[in-house]
């Protein structure tokens, strides 16, 4: 059982980065880039939406976090905006791994930049109770935006 909303998210970035750094090794129209970008750009967008929702929820309303945690939903933003380019972009075209490279620094950054600054801000502004609670939330809530977005 993971024991925070700190260690669930870490779950899922640590899942992003190891899909990434496998795709980075495809090519062309490939089985493997068919097959594992769909599930990466899935997986990515449902764990933004519930963030969004359930983390950066609470973030934005309290005083001390609201600037920051607003550059991140952004920055989820301009990531789902590129995935949905290269959802509609064909495998095998010269541009495709060139657009891949700059979704996936967009992804590192923004992850890192949880980790190593929301999260510690977060620590601050969220109850220990209330980091435990939000793991059950943002499952059920990245469950109900994987049917959407799938």
């Amino acid at each position: 059982m993971t024991d925070d909303i700190f260690s669930r998210i870490r779950e899922d970035h640590d899942k992003h980065r190891t899909l990434a750094r496998i795709i980075e090794r495809t090519s062309g129209d490939s089985r493997g880039r068919n097959e594992l970008f769909p599930k990466l750009a899935d997986d990515v967008r449902a764990h933004a939406r519930a963030e969004e929702r359930v983390f950066y929820s609470e973030l934005l309303a309290a005083t001390q976090s609201r600037d920051l945690a607003g550059h991140s939903v952004k920055e989820h933003h301009e990531i789902e905006a590129i995935i949905e380019e290269l959802l509609d972009k064909d495998y095998s075209s010269t541009g495709w791994l060139a657009r891949f490279k700059t979704l996936t620094d967009k992804l590192r950054h923004h992850m890192l930049e949880e980790e190593k600054n929301i999260f510690p801000l977060a620590g601050r502004v969220l109850s220990e109770a209330r980091k435990r609670e939000m793991v059950i939330e943002f499952d059920a809530a990245k469950q109900t935006e994987a049917r959407k977005v799938a």
